[in-house]
């Protein structure tokens, strides 16, 4: 860090979860939908209505807490956040305050120094706000549709020492949301949302200094690029002579700055009280159990998995794991292959990488609309391990196999594609072209080495272009050099 300071700096995650209906009432939670259909007396908060706690919520909640290794507070209990905001219809916003459903967790992220681990202080439920819409010059229009949808909000400890870091962080929350299944994790329709809590301090002091929170940061590169531009703002006032004031922040991805809001709120502000019409949160060890049952692998867990038990690169795996479809695809298509080696995983990961993902790019589809099942890219692969095809020959194969639902052995009987990979029959091959070419194997013993590749293309020629250039070329190399051996003898 610049100038001697550090950062310090704090995530709180607001996620959209996948219920099918809201925290409190049946209204559908829809994204799309036309403004203000979505909404009751109840979301609105008409008098006279009462809330009726979503269960769904509370194991969602529960199942992250699980996830990122927090404990599970047995009793919880909700409150009311009071504050004005056109979208907020009640006037207040239910919540957890005193005693999150979950607290004192953490989860990894992977560092160019290592593994570090980032504290989790809590998780808790609340409902969403509505939205409000700035698109006519004079008037903004208000879409409560999102009223009370509900979310968790994933608070972290004060961890977090740069911006990469905090990008990486959010990273493996999404990942863990998504592998869940409770959060579909995209910022871009603010199912997912993120305030970073930002200060500085001298490296080495262990004071905290004033911080500031950047509110709403709605990608990953605007959280790194919003927490690098206030660090450097924060530094620039200190070093200046300047103080630091608590402020609450927004980002302005054009101008690539921040500007502030207001000041910042402190919790008095907001005259937290008991929820009075919602009885306690109880979550027993039997439920917390059977929640702790059913969680799958995580992605940080099966990229190390895959790593390990295929042999394939950290990066590939690190890619593969980002969606749970292609790191499932990548280990089933390994599961049908009839010859399992390093290798083999190695040329699975290889067609994934490239060309699985390739046409997932071009078609903006799953891997499992792709057109090719894993067991057609387990034959291709078998294909080219068993030297009955080349990869030059899979490549030109692979495009007709898309959407056919033909295997690759297939396409090589029906078009004669196989190649000759009988050592004793390319051997016999090798043998002649040398025997017919004396004038080039003298110019080759005497160093013009240069025509190695004349001798291995005369063979693939002899073999009509079906014989294995792998195989070929160590058999060519391998008479060459008992050619070269018998003239050295002769003189």
């Amino acid at each position: 860090m610049r100038s001697g300071y550090e950062a310090v700096i704090g995530l709180e995650v607001h996620a959209q979860l996948t219920t099918a209906s809201k925290a409190f009432c049946s209204c559908p939670t829809e994204y799309g939908a036309q403004p203000n259909v979505n909404v009751c007396p109840i979301c609105l908060g008409h008098p006279g209505t009462l809330p009726v706690l979503n269960k769904n919520l509370v194991a969602f909640a529960v199942t992250m807490g699980l996830a990122t290794q927090c404990s599970i507070r047995e009793t919880s209990t909700f409150s009311r956040k009071n504050y004005f905001y056109p979208d907020l219809p009640k006037g207040y916003q239910i919540t957890q305050y005193a005693d999150p459903i979950c607290y004192g967790g953490s989860v990894e992220i992977e560092t160019d120094n290592g593994v570090k681990h980032i504290g989790i202080t809590r998780i808790h439920m609340e409902e969403d706000a509505g939205k409000s819409i700035h698109d006519l010059d004079i008037d903004t229009l208000v879409d409560l549709n999102r009223a009370g949808v509900p979310l968790i909000e994933i608070v972290s400890e004060p961890d977090i020492r740069t911006p990469h870091e905090a990008y990486q962080y959010l990273q493996q929350i999404r990942q863990i949301l998504v592998y869940l299944g409770i959060c579909d994790g995209n910022l871009e329709e603010g199912s997912l949302r993120c305030d970073a809590n930002i200060s500085i301090r001298p490296i080495g002091q262990e004071k905290f200094g004033t911080r500031r929170e950047v509110k709403n940061l709605n990608s990953f590169r605007n959280v790194e690029k919003a927490i690098e531009y206030e660090i450097g703002a924060q530094i620039d006032i200190v070093t200046n002579g300047g103080t630091v004031i608590q402020q609450t922040l927004m980002w302005d991805a054009a101008a690539q700055q921040t500007k502030v809001m207001r000041s910042k709120e402190l919790a008095h502000d907001y005259r937290y009280f008991p929820e009075p019409d919602l009885v306690p949160v109880v979550v027993s060890e039997t439920w917390r159990e059977e929640l702790r049952a059913g969680l799958p692998e995580l992605a940080l867990a099966k990229k190390r998995r895959l790593i390990e038990q295929y042999g394939i690169p950290a990066y590939d795996a690190g890619i593969m794991v980002d969606d749970g479809e292609v790191a499932q695809f990548y280990e089933t298509t390994c599961s049908l292959l009839e010859q399992r080696s390093v290798e083999a995983f190695k040329l699975v990961s290889n067609w994934t990488m490239t060309e699985m993902l390739r046409i997932m790019g071009d078609k903006k589809c799953s891997i499992n609309e792709v057109g090719v099942s894993s067991q057609q890219l387990a034959s291709l692969v078998d294909a080219i391990t068993s030297g009955s095809i080349s990869s030059k020959t899979a490549k030109e194969l692979f495009p007709d196999m898309v959407g056919s639902g033909r295997t690759a052995q297939e396409f090589i009987e029906e078009r004669g594609l196989r190649q000759i990979s009988d050592e004793g029959a390319i051997k016999t091959m090798v043998d002649e072209v040398v025997r017919n070419n004396p004038d080039n194997l003298k110019k080759y013993i005497e160093g013009k080495t240069n025509l190695f590749g004349f001798f291995v293309g005369q063979v693939l020629k002899a073999s009509g272009g079906s014989a294995n250039p792998t195989m070929v070329s160590a058999l060519m190399k391998e008479a060459l050099e008992a050619s070269q051996s018998s003239n050295t003898v002769e003189e």
